[in-house]
């Protein structure tokens, strides 16, 4: 089980986009990294190209790049940065939890 999954709301805590909060979009768990959206912008030139009869213009991309997992902090449902925890219910069932609030993440 993962610290951090998809869907989850993260504040990156360093680099150039510190402070900034949004949703991971992507998880690389053999990597270690996340991809979160509209942050860590990378610019890829993309050639020009044709297809058939369609002719593609040469144009520049921005597009998310994967940001490391130590990297980010994620944002409990009550707003504050947090550090996760896990703890099995009485029914057995294994659960992420806020280690600031203590509050449950998995429902």
């Amino acid at each position: 089980m993962q610290k951090i999954k998809k869907g989850d709301r993260v504040e990156i805590i360093v680099g150039k986009d510190r402070g900034e909060r949004g949703d991971v979009i992507k998880v690389l768990p053999k990597e270690n990294r996340v991809v979160v959206e509209g942050l860590n912008l990378m610019k890829k030139h993309q050639q020009a190209r044709q297809i058939g009869n369609q002719q593609i213009q040469a144009q520049i991309i921005e597009t998310e790049a994967p940001i490391h997992i130590s990297n980010v902090m994620l944002i409990s449902p009550s707003g504050v940065k947090t550090r996760v925890g896990f703890k099995v219910r009485a029914d057995g069932s294994k659960v992420r939890y806020c280690k600031a609030t203590g509050e449950e993440l998995d429902n």
